[in-house]
């Protein structure tokens, strides 16, 4: 096989994981290759997701469309790296149910270019080592960016959910130490980002030494150019009293926070080996909201967990009124292999967890168009990210996450003070703010 020029990422899943597959991307750039579409490129990166149902069958439905669309397009047969966290699960069976040429865990992929050299030269390559943040050591460094940048700074989980993959696919809890991080948003910042989103599948468990995610963002507050910080995704077990504080008192630090609750059963939430319960979840938000009372609130959900009781689901929904999410994601529970969950014996139908979703969906559609109702009127900064779809029109993120559209003639990557004056379900319209003349 003769050395692949152009390349093609395509990420699935979390935020981490589009985070990895831009620096995959970067990776490959600074071989030398060119960025090509899927169908066009000489080497297709699959970054994959575990954390759904069926996503290890969806990985080999992939495979076959894509050499399916190449044969039918140029009648070449493209390289093919399976990478992320399926990777890791599956490892060597990949090779056995596909015909791939890399596979590649999400703690190794900064070695994807050795594999690829070697996959040209005819060895098919696995890596599904685990060093702790090698890495981040072996990047590149970050190339033009967007307006708003994801930062991973921290990986793994030590939580142990019953139901999650993730500590079997992305090991235990580790911190990136905080010179790293100061050193990539400063890189991010000249860049171009505007926004950073700090990352981690416990974000808030970030720590150097006596230090806590409180401290990691009054730090990066002082970054010029940065104007906004977000943080995702967090554990209640994680959030701190510094923390709480910080949205308080740091004015980059975006009025917006993503805390999965999971269930609004106590016993379901014990099941599940979740760290809190209903009562202490409530009072965490209520200490949030006494020091940002504009705050927005995200969630997760999973309904059907096994063993849940009609009355248990019920509990979910309470909880939903009470809280008022601005937004938040629901899922039917799916057993995933080697979880403690995956062999309790009293799993939920189907058509229960359904009918389920589908309530718990329209609760938590109809906070979210409350929350964005609720905003019409306010003036704000909104952040343009992208071109709309009408002419002039362009989009961008509220400091609450909605999506705004504005007319007007801006750049993206402008801060323009808008007036909210329309909402709809998943979007707002502004207005610019134009200074009344002294």
């Amino acid at each position: 096989m003769s050395p692949p020029r152009t390349f093609h990422v395509k990420s699935f899943g979390c935020q981490m994981n589009v985070y990895d597959g831009e620096r995959m991307a970067e990776l490959m750039a600074a071989q030398g290759l060119t960025q090509a579409d899927a169908v066009d490129a000489d080497v297709v990166v699959l970054n994959t997701c575990h954390i759904r149902e069926r996503a290890t069958e969806k990985v080999y439905s992939d495979i076959g469309r894509l050499r399916k669309d190449q044969r039918r397009k140029s009648g070449k047969t493209p390289m093919i790296a399976v990478a992320g966290c399926v990777a890791q699960a599956e490892g060597e069976e990949i090779f056995t149910r596909a015909k791939v040429d890399i596979v590649v865990g999400p703690q190794a992929y900064h070695n994807l270019p050795d594999l690829v050299a070697k996959a040209a030269a005819g060895t098919p390559s696995l890596d599904t080592d685990m060093p702790l943040l090698s890495k981040f050591g072996a990047l590149p460094a970050r190339r033009k960016v967007a307006p708003s940048a994801f930062l991973t700074v921290q990986e793994g989980c030590d939580k142990f959910c019953t139901y999650c993959v993730v500590p079997y696919t992305r090991g235990a809890e580790i911190s990136r130490p905080f010179a790293a991080i100061v050193d990539e948003a400063k890189a991010l910042v000249d860049a171009g980002a505007r926004e950073i989103t700090l990352l981690g599948q416990n974000v808030n468990a970030w720590s150097e030494n006596e230090r806590g995610l409180h401290d990691l963002i009054r730090d990066l507050d002082r970054i010029s150019g940065l104007a906004r910080i977000r943080y995702t995704t967090s554990h209640p077990n994680d959030m701190t009293q510094g923390l709480i504080d910080a949205h308080r008192d740091i004015e980059s630090l975006m009025p917006f926070l993503h805390l999965p609750v999971q269930a609004g059963s106590d016993r379901v939430l014990k099941a599940m080996n979740r760290s809190h319960t209903r009562d202490s979840y409530l009072r965490l938000l209520d200490r949030v909201r006494e020091v940002r009372p504009d705050i927005a609130l995200s969630g997760d959900f999973i309904v059907g967990f096994p063993g849940e009781t009609d009355a248990e689901f019920e509990d979910t929904l309470s909880l939903v009124d009470a809280v008022g999410y601005a937004q938040a994601y629901s899922f039917k529970y799916s057993p995933r292999p080697g979880t403690p969950a995956a062999s309790i014996v009293e799993q939920v139908p189907e058509s229960v967890m359904d009918e389920r979703l589908q309530r718990l969906q329209a609760a938590l559609n109809r906070d979210q168009h409350a929350f964005n109702a609720a905003t019409v009127g306010r003036t704000c900064s909104v952040l343009l990210e992208r071109a709309g779809k009408l002419p002039g029109q362009l989009i961008g993120k509220s400091p609450w996450l909605q999506s705004v559209h504005l007319i007007g003639n801006h750049a993206i990557g402008d801060l323009v003070e808008v007036t909210l004056a329309a909402a709809g379900p998943n979007s707002l319209t502004g207005i610019e703010r134009i200074a009344e003349a002294a």
